[in-house]
């Protein structure tokens, strides 16, 4: 099996022999953990954090033109990697998304020929027999197939109501790819588990294998049929959400025959303008769409970049608006459960009513925190956050004096780091939705406040809840009794422990701060005697070699030491 795999790998453009493509992915990873490793937490341990500083940004941009460089030359799950990196605005420097962006679209295609005998054997027939026009040149090339338009056959057509359709073929030996990528990945998130700092945070094995389920998904493109047909059904009755019919008939594991629905690319905003379509009316629009589907369905397109949303316009006067948002491409599908909905559910309604207790609790629901976190200090840094820049649109942000978020930083920085945060499995894809959801809202028009459609959806889900409210009252108003019949208790018990002397204050911050001071004096302390033999034993080293080695070679337990004691912070 393993042999056949490589020979088909091997006679795929740019994929290469199977274990020299899997080596190359691990050597790049590798490289680059350890330059993190080396600038990020050693140097700033022993004192040398400007430099780490200074160099940052050119060495984020290098790193991001270097995984392109990969991603494009080798394909397959490389390329889904990067978009997803280039989709997270909100934690990755533009220095990386920007050069990354390019992924979205930059897949050098199949040639035909190719494309053509995989179909054929698919489906088991020539392809002049199965349509009646193949067009040889790709209206798409991604990362695991390509798309071309095609003509059914007359008969096809009466039967099927349709004539104009798009042919989906799966780029030929991807799934022996996509094995070696998935085992590859595999082996940098078992690195990254052992990382203390990762590991804390993220589950990184079982985020991999969130991420293989739907690369393996997203390869199967009966998968994909039926996922778009459900994707249907949710919208049946709205009428502001279209998607493509499916010719079942010409669809295999690896070919897909889908309605052609192209249209006008959301974001193309001077064609939309050009059809007397506002781009600041839809955009609000395509974020109602999405909150439903990720707080009301549960089921939600997890890849909504540009590429896969059109508006289409229709010309029913009698319409609300005259246009549609048509979907297509449901390979990459997300699924939301019932609990985490409810606890999504609460975050939006906390968001929208600017209620940093409530939204720390709602993030504590969804599992974000570590179960038992003490979260005082993190409400009051979200109340604060809210008081702040709360209801600001991005551009806004953009005009706010920058000292503003310093200042924030500075006050809340060590709250935010010291709490145990983690990212759940199934948050992957929730992620990369709404990152690409505000990428694409922002393309539509600047000046869009996330804000204004969040509160009016907020208010919705709210009316929905249909006598949640009421209970939620109802329990606030037991809990607020419950504190008034235990409250003689309680100070007659703090009056006790105050006589008796045994009342003791705690401050976390104060100890925090102690506990820095003194490990940043030890680790300065470490950094002086690591450069004093250092540069000792590179100055005798010319005159006295044996004498030199052994000052340079000594000066490695002073750096250590410094590195033990700024890791006992972690």
């Amino acid at each position: 099996m393993a042999s056949a795999r490589q020979g088909r790998t091997e006679s795929v453009p740019g994929a290469g022999n199977t274990r020299a493509r899997y080596r190359r992915i691990l050597r790049f990873a590798a490289w680059h953990l350890a330059t993190i490793w080396w600038f990020e937490l050693i140097l700033p341990r022993i004192g040398l954090v400007r430099i780490a500083e200074r160099t940052r940004t050119r060495r984020m941009r290098h790193f991001a033109q270097r995984f392109h460089a990969l991603a494009v030359e080798l394909g397959g799950l490389m390329i889904k990697v990067g978009q997803f990196l280039s989709s997270r605005l909100d934690v990755l420097p533009p220095e990386i998304t920007a050069e990354l962006e390019g992924l979205q679209d930059e897949v050098p295609p199949v040639p035909f020929p190719a494309i053509r005998a995989l179909a054929e054997t698919e489906l088991g027939a020539p392809l002049d027999q199965v349509f009646a026009w193949v067009d040889e040149s790709p209206i798409a090339a991604a990362s695991l197939g390509q798309a071309h338009r095609a003509r059914l056959h007359p008969a096809n057509a009466a039967d099927t109501g349709l004539d104009s359709v798009v042919l989906k073929v799966q780029r030929p030996g991807i799934d022996a790819i996509v094995d070696v990528d998935l085992a590859a990945l595999r082996k940098v998130g078992g690195w990254l588990s052992h990382v203390r700092f990762v590991s804390r945070r993220a589950d990184m094995p079982a985020l991999v294998e969130e991420f293989a389920l739907t690369s393996l998904e997203e390869i199967d493109y009966l998968q994909e049929a039926a996922n778009s047909e459900r994707f249907a059904a949710d919208f049946a009755d709205d009428v502001r959400v279209t998607v493509p019919d499916v010719v079942w008939e010409r669809c295999s594991r690896r070919v897909l025959t889908l309605e052609d629905v192209s249209a006008i690319k959301i974001t193309d905003t001077e064609a939309l303008r050009a059809a007397n379509i506002d781009p600041a009316q839809v955009a609000p629009v395509f974020a109602s769409v999405m909150f439903d589907q990720l707080f009301t369905n549960g089921f939600f397109h997890a890849d909504p970049h540009p590429g896969n949303i059109f508006i289409t316009p229709i010309r029913d006067s009698s319409a609300e608006r005259p246009w549609k948002l048509t979907f297509i491409d449901f390979g990459m599908m997300g699924e939301v459960p019932a609990s985490t909905r409810s606890g999504l559910r609460k975050l939006l309604i906390a968001a929208a009513s600017r209620d940093g207790k409530g939204l720390v609790a709602a993030i504590n629901d969804v599992g974000v925190l570590v179960p038992s976190t003490d979260t005082v200090e993190l409400e009051r840094a979200m109340t604060q956050l809210f008081a702040r820049f709360g209801g600001l649109g991005f551009a806004e942000l953009r005009d706010v004096d920058p000292r503003e978020f310093q200042d924030f930083a500075v006050e809340f920085g060590d709250v935010v780091r010291s709490l145990p945060f983690q990212l759940p499995e199934n948050f992957l894809l929730i992620i990369r939705a709404m990152s690409l959801t505000s990428g694409v809202c922002s393309s539509l028009d600047p000046r869009f406040n996330l804000w204004d459609s969040v509160e009016p959806y907020a208010a919705q889900l709210l009316r929905d809840e249909r006598g949640n409210i009421v209970q939620d009252f109802a329990k606030q108003g037991l809990d607020a009794a419950g504190v008034a019949l235990r409250l003689p208790k309680r100070l007659d018990g703090l009056i006790s422990r105050i006589e008796d002397g045994a009342l003791s204050v705690a401050i976390p911050r104060l100890d925090r701060q102690v506990g820095r001071l003194d490990r940043t004096v030890q680790r300065f302390a470490s950094a002086l005697v690591f450069g004093a033999l250092l540069i000792a034993g590179s100055l005798v080293r010319p005159d006295d070699t044996v004498l030199g080695n052994v000052l340079m070679i000594a000066s490695v337990v002073p750096l250590l030491h410094g590195v033990w004691v700024g890791r006992r912070s972690l």
